[in-house]
């Protein structure tokens, strides 16, 4: 490494590796927890065994952001009901008196700040290798891989990476985030040996990239053929299983593109951007009229449900109502969607222009396709949607038709079979609104977190950036 690299790792592993009373304390929460759960089952009557898993098991964690996850394994005669209801109940008394939300990957979990701390009370069925019933169940298995593997030294990497790649924004396989997880993190440093050789291999991966560090198979191509993701991990516990399933194509070559940039350029600011500062709201007007193109902006409120599930409608939500948009003829420049987890919900779809013209060219058949064309006169000759036409031009028959939609807003405002309402929730119809450029103004000054995501969005480079 060099000495620039060398010295701001060093500095983030001051940053990041916990002390020993960190440490203490953190260790004597996830005992507190275990025991508390454990007198919760029983309780209830319930058998359980209770682990510690994930980063704190492994020593892998940051001492800026601890997180337990204590684990409830359960015999597999449960039914996977329980886990929802029972298993939540036992969840909430282990951890009364403070606030739990429900999480959801496969099937229900909690998580709680206890002291501080992010507590995930999760629970699984205690199953032999590969007998999974749940996609939890390897968990335990991923814990008891990891550790012997892992040394004092190989842990700061780990930190190293997990913090690097926090700061350029790809950390995280929840669906809102759809980027590296943990342990994806640990198989990484244990495949290449270091952080700074996962960057440097990272830095040619092409579009493509398959890992199987426990070489369960002999040709990469029979790996190739079972998994379909650009990153594949294949899981030294289970070589079904891709571990790197949850990283998007997005966040994939956005890991690609910081490596490549931090390895040419080492700077603490990719460990550690600099903090969104909002625009003023003079400043956000400025910003959006000197682009000249419309910002649209729609808002409407949902229900609170399980934050993974909410933001897999929202992206689901995100990408039909990208297709309508484009449908009706407007070019979409950008969007984006940001939600307060509580309720708020807005998507931000730039297009080049908000109104079209009043016709549009419509291309018809070529004269060799007789029945085509002769159809094509039928449809259009005296039609009251014919502005123009029909006429030949090069051989084929064009007409210019009158559009539907030349306004992106009332296009999306429309109530009467493909509008906006139609892709969210019905039940949620009368909290939409519509708004355009400076409308979004009021949202703007009320809320912080919604005007940071804003002018993220309007400087449209990653913070990383900033000084390469």
């Amino acid at each position: 490494m060099t000495s620039s690299l060398t010295e701001i790792c060093a500095q983030v592993l001051k940053r990041v590796t916990p002390s020993e009373s960190e440490r203490k304390q953190v260790q004597e929460l996830a005992k507190k927890l275990t025991q508390e759960v454990e007198k919760a089952a029983k309780e209830r009557g319930v058998e359980i065994e209770v682990r510690v898993e994930g980063s704190v098991a492994k020593n892998t964690w940051l001492s800026d952001c601890p997180e337990i996850d204590v684990f409830m394994q359960v015999p597999t005669t449960t039914p996977k009901e329980a886990f929802g209801t029972v298993f939540l109940d036992i969840a909430k008394k282990a951890t009364e008196g403070y606030i739990p939300i429900e999480r959801f990957a496969e099937h229900p979990y909690l998580e709680v700040v206890v002291e501080g701390v992010y507590v995930n009370i999760v629970p699984c069925y205690k199953v032999k290798q590969g007998k999974w019933i749940s996609a939890t169940d390897r968990t335990p298995f991923h814990t008891n891989y990891i550790k012997p593997l892992l040394n004092g030294q190989m842990s700061q990497e780990v930190r190293l990476l997990k913090r690097f790649m926090k700061g350029v924004g790809v950390y995280g396989a929840e669906i809102k985030v759809g980027g590296f997880s943990g342990y994806l993190c640990e198989l990484l440093v244990l495949n290449y040996g270091s952080f700074s050789e996962v960057l440097r291999f990272a830095t040619d991966w092409k579009d493509r990239t398959i890992i199987d560090y426990q070489k369960h198979y002999k040709r990469e191509a029979d790996a190739e053929k079972l998994f379909e993701q650009p990153l594949v991990m294949v899981d030294p516990v289970d070589k079904r299983r891709n571990v790197a399933a949850a990283v998007k194509k997005d966040r994939y070559n956005e890991f690609i593109a910081a490596s490549r940039a931090f390895m040419k350029a080492p700077n603490m600011n990719f460990f550690y951007p600099q903090e969104i500062e909002a625009l003023e709201s003079t400043e956000v007007i400025n910003e959006i009229k000197a682009r000249g193109s419309t910002l649209v902006f729609i808002s409407f409120n949902e229900a609170v449900t399980v934050p993974d599930v909410l933001w897999g409608q929202l992206y689901r939500h995100q990408r039909s109502l990208w297709k309508l948009i484009s449908q009706h003829d407007f070019t979409v420049l950008g969007d984006a969607v940001w939600s307060n987890e509580k309720g708020l919900n807005i998507f931000v779809f730039e297009v080049e222009n908000r109104f079209l013209p009043n016709m549009k060219r419509h291309l018809g058949p070529p004269l060799k396709r007789k029945k085509e064309y002769e159809n094509f006169l039928q449809k259009h000759l005296g039609a009251d949607s014919t502005v123009s036409g029909p006429r030949l031009e090069d051989g084929r028959w064009v007409v210019d038709v009158k559009r539907k939609h030349t306004d992106v807003v009332e296009l999306l405002k429309e109530k009467r079979g493909n509008g906006v309402t139609e892709i969210v929730s019905k039940a949620f119809a009368d909290s939409l609104e519509v708004m355009v450029n400076d409308e979004i103004l009021k949202q703007y000054s009320s809320n912080q977190d919604f005007a940071k995501f804003l002018t993220k969005y309007l400087e449209g480079k990653p913070r990383w950036l900033v000084g390469v």
